[in-house]
């Protein structure tokens, strides 16, 4: 439990820190939401970040399902790819390697297909647009949110890659509702190394840690007691 807790914890920051990222991304949506005056901006914000955050838990669900299935085939050896994403979400947030801008130019592809859909909802005629929209913008290619999904199918279950993706859509709430002079200032907080490079280092560390307990797990796996023949088979394999 403590492990999910921390996973938890590390796609928030991920996405509190990367908001930055999400705001050269989708503030000129943010932008046009808010030019409604009045509750009627807090309302279509709201609907839109709803709608946002429910396709990133369901895309969540959908890869913690399929991490389920490839855990049958992988055992541990997911925990390890869990491990590995952390450090290079914690080396992209301190701005030390920024190696997940690849996964952005891939999914560039396909959102081709998918942003004439959410063009057609705009201009927003009725402040429940913002609902439908928010759910196309959850598809939006963006190398933290694709690394998050990654995360969530190593988790190996749809409901824990669901509160994966979750966690890590309320992460870039803050970021998202703020706006005018108070969205410069917290971009400045956000942008701030020292913080960047702190919350880095954290991710990396509890990266490394899942490493070392999930290839402890491989290890006793191979114990005769647990049966010894298919790992036997797997060393074989490896030597080839």
């Amino acid at each position: 439990m403590l492990e999910f807790s921390l996973a938890l914890f590390s796609v928030f920051v991920a996405g509190l820190l990367g908001a930055g990222h999400c705001l050269g991304m989708c503030g000129g949506i943010v932008g046009a939401l808010s030019l409604a005056g009045g509750d009627q901006r807090w309302l279509r914000l709201a609907l839109y970040n709803v709608g946002r955050i429910a396709s990133y838990s369901l895309l969540g669900a959908v890869a913690g399902g399929l991490g389920f299935a490839f855990e049958q085939i992988v055992g541990p050896w997911l925990r390890v790819v869990a491990g590995v994403l952390l450090v290079l979400m914690g080396l992209y947030l301190a701005d030390w390697w920024r190696a997940l801008v690849w996964l952005e130019r891939a999914g560039a592809t396909w959102w081709r297909y998918l942003a004439p859909l959410g063009n057609r909802l705009l201009p927003l005629n009725h402040h429940w647009q913002a609902l439908p929209l928010g759910m196309v913008w959850g598809f939006l290619p963006c190398g933290l949110v694709y690394t998050a999904l990654a995360f969530a199918a190593s988790q190996g279950s749809a409901p824990a890659g669901a509160a994966i993706m979750a966690a890590f859509g309320m992460g870039t709430l803050p970021a998202l509702l703020v706006s005018g002079a108070l969205a410069t200032q917290m971009k400045q907080w956000l942008a701030r190394r020292a913080l960047r490079q702190f919350m880095g280092v954290l991710l990396i560390g509890f990266g490394v840690w899942t490493m070392w307990f999930a290839l402890q797990h491989a290890g006793h796996g191979a114990h005769p007691e647990r049966g010894a023949n298919p790992p036997a088979d797997a060393a074989h394999h490896h030597h080839h």
